[in-house]
């Protein structure tokens, strides 16, 4: 339930007085402070008999929601336990600002990548993180480890960090740090959406730009102007929302091809993205809105392997990606992930897979602008305990990734594939 308290010289007094009434009803509240108004969501069952008070108190102008309007109509809401406010994005990019520098690391990693993707750099993108992140401080300490080998090799690789907060299931499961920040199922994501632009900031303070996946229209709002490159996954390629938003994102965008490893929903989900859309979507000030994307034509696929397929890493694969992009006219240019179908799921094949990705560059293929892998401090993966307790410090809670010790020689040997292609 919401309470809209209109703003006047007792304003104030009349939002302590609702919340004053939900607390001896039991139920917590957050206040929104807006133009005129303020806003006091009710977390929980709200009774008939405390809408009628709230409405009595002086300054309220309306009460939205609750058992009362749902016992009217029983048509609305019938498997919906609660609804909780969703914190406005401009409140949190108010509170936590993109600095300068960070907006500099930005706008200059987007600009790079566009210039791989186009054929005017010759380096390869990287993309190398956690399967998805779970433990801020952890995935700090790995980007300030990785900061140092992009420097070390920023002649030859454009290393991103990937950090994905947001984890698509094929069934349930824990769903990332947004979802569920405090790994305890109490889905604080007013909190997840607050670490996870706090962490993005950290890192592009930090000088290294950062890349993540898409899974809706709205969380893009609180994070999207601290992302350089971002993806949107197998199982959300072929999702008309999905190519949407792409068309709209500012940023360059990866589709993987499907989970059953079909190419051609990726092709056709760039050909989607290039055009203007009208989608639904959020504004700042978190109302409801009606997206007028002009369209992106920075999109690329991304091979991750598939179910029937199996592995498609292999030049014969790669030399088929680009004849399908070229026939339908669009640039010949593919990204591969080293993980998921193209590892068989087992971290261990990720160098491998990398291996023969470096032959085909160092063999002269300009095709492949960028690889993705999953890595973080140290190998595999753990089962997430209830609040995160006893995790091991820098291992993954989801899919299972190379640790660092593996991954340093994979980015020395893409390294060095980039510098024997330049040298043909």
């Amino acid at each position: 339930m919401f309470v809209v308290v209109r703003s006047s010289n007792g304003s104030r007094g009349a939002v302590e007085a609702v919340r004053g009434q939900a607390e001896k009803a039991g139920l917590g509240t957050s206040v929104f402070e807006g133009e005129g108004r303020s806003v006091v969501g009710l977390e929980g069952e709200v009774p008939i008999e405390l809408r009628a008070i709230l409405e009595t108190i002086p300054g309220v102008e309306d009460v939205v929601g609750g058992e009362a309007e749902a016992a009217e109509a029983k048509t609305r809401d019938l498997r919906v336990k609660s609804i909780r406010p969703l914190e406005p994005p401009a409140i949190l990019l108010e509170q936590l600002p993109l600095s300068r520098r960070a907006a500099a690391t930005v706008r200059r990693a987007r600009e790079e990548v566009v210039r791989v993707l186009n054929g005017e750099d010759d380096r390869l993108i990287v993309v190398v993180g956690p399967c998805s992140v779970h433990d801020p401080q952890a995935a700090l300490d790995y980007a300030r480890r990785l900061l140092e080998v992009a420097e070390e090799l920023r002649e030859d690789l454009l290393i991103l960090m990937r950090v994905y907060f947001e984890k698509p299931r094929t069934t349930v499961g824990w769903k990332g740090l947004i979802n569920d920040p405090h790994l305890d199922g109490s889905f604080d994501i007013n909190a997840g959406l607050r670490a996870a632009r706090g962490l993005l900031l950290e890192i592009a303070e930090l000088g290294l730009p950062a890349g993540c996946e898409v899974l809706d229209p709205i969380s893009p709002q609180f994070f999207s102007d601290v992302i350089a490159w971002s993806a949107i996954g197998a199982r959300t390629t072929e999702s008309q929302v999905h190519r949407d938003l792409a068309s709209g994102l500012s940023m360059p965008v990866g589709f993987k091809n499907g989970t059953d490893g079909n190419i051609q929903i990726a092709i056709d989900a760039l050909r989607a993205a290039d055009y203007p859309h009208h989608f639904l979507g959020v504004t700042e000030q978190g109302l409801a809105a009606i997206v007028n994307a002009r369209g992106n034509e920075d999109c690329h696929v991304i091979l991750r392997g598939g179910k029937q397929t199996g592995t498609n890493f292999d030049a014969e694969s790669v030399r088929d990606t680009l004849a399908a992009l070229r026939k339908v006219g669009l640039p010949e240019r593919v990204m591969i992930d080293t993980s998921h179908g193209n590892s068989l799921k087992d971290y261990r094949r990720q160098p491998a897979v990398a291996s023969d990705i470096a032959s085909q560059v160092a063999g002269g293929q300009r095709g492949i602008v960028g690889v993705l892998m999953e890595s973080f401090l140290e190998d595999g993966a753990q089962d997430l305990t209830e609040g995160g307790t006893d995790l091991v410090y820098g291992q993954s809670v989801t899919d299972a990734c190379m640790g660092w010790g593996m991954t340093v020689p994979v980015l020395r040997e893409l390294a060095e594939a980039v510098r024997a292609r330049r040298d043909r």
